[in-house]
């Protein structure tokens, strides 16, 4: 990848640019708690963004995608903003470092990426993060903070991209650390570093590569849905209630959202069981929690999907320890912690029936926990 991209921009720009990478991410627990002021629990995977870049001593930006083999070219003012649609996550973190007192000049730029579309390991998050470092450093002498680079990304999203999600994509991959797993406080922005070594098991993404598109945008409806019922019990986010308050107002309450309300509740405590369980060295407890998770979102928040709900059904019957849908939902991936011994079993029985089943094999995408955005060096 990286030495296409450096011929790209050769080819385009002549002379050579600065590397700069992101990764993607998973999370091992803590799904659509994150714009409800609760805990996620994510890392920073070995799939990146990376992109040459470097100024052009203009008032505007030339960017290339390998990947889809377009150019877009745009200025810096908000009546600038470029048709193409991946061209404005990049447009959207230029504005967002100006609006925040921050400096963008022109720049020239090549990018391409190994994050697998439509798996829910945010490719998009990737390449805010990405681009967002590197502007920091190139024309910010890194003034802005680790956190404030999650938030550019973020805001992004919201005002430019029409998806108005939580911080935990951004923030892990900007903060992504090496064998580490990452308890975030998306109220606060505390989060704390959990070593993450899986001695005598393997994590592992079955992607069933399908990505059901709905007319309406199911994750905005799923947050509209916690905000109504937040207003209804006087708390801020869901990250304040509890299942008692909950069920003293269940008659305010629509069946829909008060079972999305449920689910984030739950979700909420086990997260922080998780994390005391990653403390003890119990994986079982890890496991079950994923079950429950997958359970809440297929039955209560509604996000799953036939093909993940047949992916995790695989996962019980070969004895996986444990399994979920991750990520937005109607598709992707599902995680999965499995035992070594059980590892290869697991991988051919999932690949052949789902195949038997649907059609086409899923992706298989082993876990290793890396290193958040940073200017690219030769390991």
């Amino acid at each position: 990848m990286k030495k296409e991209i450096k011929e790209k921009f050769t080819e385009l720009y002549g002379g050579d640019g600065v590397l700069f990478v992101a990764p993607g991410r998973f999370n091992l627990i803590g799904e659509h708690t994150d714009y409800n002021g609760g805990f996620v629990f994510p890392g920073a995977i070995d799939k990146m963004i990376m992109a040459d870049i470097r100024p052009n001593g203009t008032d505007h930006v030339n960017v290339y995608s390998m990947d889809l083999g377009e150019k877009a070219s745009f200025g810096l003012n908000e009546e600038d903003a470029p048709k193409e649609q991946w061209a404005r996550y990049i447009f959207g973190v230029c504005r967002e470092i100006i609006k925040r007192g921050g400096r963008v000049n022109g720049f020239d730029a090549v990018f391409a990426g190994n994050v697998p579309l439509g798996a829910g390991l945010s490719s998009s998050a990737a390449l805010e993060s990405c681009f967002a470092n590197a502007l920091n450093e190139l024309f910010n002498d890194n003034k802005f903070p680790r956190m404030e680079l999650a938030k550019i990304g973020q805001s992004t999203e919201h005002n430019y991209c029409g998806v108005n999600c939580g911080i935990m994509d951004q923030f892990a991959s900007v903060h992504g650390k090496k064998d580490n797993l990452m308890r975030l406080d998306c109220r606060s922005g505390e989060f704390e570093y959990f070593p993450f070594k899986l001695d005598g098991y393997k994590l592992v993404l079955v992607d069933s590569r399908v990505k059901h598109e709905l007319v309406d945008s199911p994750y905005n409806k799923r947050r509209e849905s916690c905000e109504r019922v937040a207003k209804t019990l006087g708390v801020d986010t869901l990250r304040d209630a509890n299942m008692a308050m909950l069920e003293a107002e269940k008659d305010k309450i629509s069946p829909e959202d008060f079972r999305r309300a449920e689910y984030v509740i739950e979700e909420k405590d086990r997260v922080l069981e998780v994390c005391d369980a990653l403390e003890k060295g119990d994986l079982q407890t890890v496991g079950k929690c994923m079950y429950g998770t997958h359970e809440g979102l297929s039955k209560l928040y509604e996000v799953s999907c036939e093909e993940l709900d047949f992916l995790n059904e695989v996962a019980r019957d070969c004895g996986v320890t444990g399994s979920r849908i991750m990520g937005g939902g109607f598709g992707g991936c599902t995680v999965n912690l499995v035992k070594e011994d059980l590892y290869d079993h697991f991988i051919e029985t999932a690949v052949n029936k789902f195949a038997e089943r649907y059609g086409h094999e899923p992706k298989i995408y082993p876990v290793i926990v890396s290193d958040g955005a940073r200017r690219y060096e030769e390991q």
